[in-house]
């Protein structure tokens, strides 16, 4: 898979940009906040339909502008798709799939597939579980574009069982049987069985994929970091003793009647945690809450972790993901964000590496002698400049 061409528009510091970068390694060089990390962050949106850097869209369209577009031609297996969004201000984005409109943008996601390695991936292991999370689900719906729905459905239903709580814990704390908190309590149960059974789902496809990448984590690391004790990663579910035992192990054979299960023992556990639920008014049980355990031989990464065994298994888990969606049939697009510099020479060894036999390569750097001499790579110059419509990025 690769990239033929890329457009953007007002998106960030570009107000307009034409590329056809093609298949190999394609650099981007210039001084940092001048723009490079931006050409990024973009193919990464549209094939994710998330940035890595904020978690909201309105920074992602230019001062001045109510519209930031991103477009791509992606070639796989000698097939060419054109992908299109549009970023709005203040309302729905929209995308187009060669040149049709879709009733939603994420009925793109899995036309371009791509892994990004940057600098903030370092909270992966340091940081909170939400990271992992997202990091889990990012690649889950990259596999498997369905997940995405499933995902969507399970956080409307959440955002709506939390309502409910908040209700009927404000209504039992003020000693009152008001209306609202009777009607909130009376149809708990309905929206349990809902959240049971999107979150099932959702947790069924991440326990799959954490059984498949595992072994993929522990190899990446053990190539980058041989001296290192063993890498090894486990999902920790919220649903605690009512999670059937059989179902996290690695060698499971998944029917659909596990799924099955899981929702029975969601159910259980909503059951279980109700009165915890409504006293603190939050939901307490479910995919929302779970995390991704990375481990050090014994100990847990995050906490125990030096800094280089921390960029190790950031660098590991982004090595794997890019192995398991090769294993799936085509290579995604890889794309390192100014991350060589970082790195001792083992890593980077073992970066290059990889990047020497990816399909498409696309890697910025503040300084080109940061990236290995033996990734032979086409060249582009970035810079910014000052323009009467503010601060404009431009090749050179």
């Amino acid at each position: 898979m690769f990239v033929r061409k890329f457009t953007l528009r007002d998106f960030r510091s570009w107000d307009a940009i034409a590329l056809e970068p093609g298949p190999g390694v394609t650099l981007f060089v210039g001084p940092n906040g001048h723009g490079k990390t931006n050409l990024l962050e973009a193919l990464g949106y549209l094939s994710s339909l998330s940035s890595h850097r904020v978690s909201t869209d309105a920074p992602l369209i230019r001062a001045g502008a109510t519209q930031a577009q991103i477009g791509a031609a992606v070639v796989n297996d000698g097939r060419e798709l054109a992908i299109d969004l549009e970023i709005n201000d203040g309302r729905a984005n929209r995308a187009r799939m060669n040149g049709s409109p879709v009733r939603r943008p994420r009925e793109i996601l899995g036309v371009l597939r791509s892994v990004l390695f940057a600098p903030e991936d370092l909270s992966m292991v340091r940081g909170d579980p939400g990271d992992r999370r997202r990091y889990l689900d990012e690649l889950l719906c990259s596999r498997l574009p369905r997940m995405a729905a499933v995902k969507a459905d399970y956080e409307k239903v959440l955002r709506q069982r939390s309502a409910l709580l908040k209700t009927a814990g404000g209504a039992l704390r003020r000693g009152t049987r008001s209306t609202d908190g009777a009607s909130a309590l009376a149809t708990l149960d309905v929206w349990d069985g809902h959240l049971a059974a999107h979150g099932a789902e959702l947790l069924a496809g991440r326990l799959r994929l954490v059984a498949e990448l595992g072994p993929h984590v522990a190899s990446s690391y053990r190539g980058i970091a041989p001296e290192s004790r063993p890498a090894a990663i486990r999902y920790r579910s919220s649903l605690g003793d009512s999670m059937p035992p059989e179902l996290v192990d690695p060698d499971h054979h998944w029917i659909r009647d596990d799924v099955e299960l899981l929702e029975a023992s969601f159910l259980n556990e909503l059951a279980v945690s109700r009165q915890r639920e409504i006293d603190r008014g939050v939901c307490l049980v479910g995919p929302h809450r779970d995390d991704l355990e990375l481990h050090l031989g014994d100990q847990p990464a995050k906490g125990f972790a030096s800094h280089g065994e921390s960029w190790s298994f950031a660098l590991s888990l982004r090595l794997a993901a890019f192995a398991l969606l090769r294993a799936d049939g085509a290579d995604p697009v890889l794309m390192l964000d100014d991350v060589f510099a970082e790195l001792d020479r083992t890593r980077r060894t073992a970066l290059a590496a990889v990047a020497a036999d990816a399909e498409q390569v696309l890697i910025t750097a503040a300084v080109a002698e940061d990236v290995p001499a033996e990734l032979d790579a086409r060249r582009f110059g970035i810079e910014a400049v000052s323009t009467a419509a503010g601060r404009i990025s431009r090749l050179v």
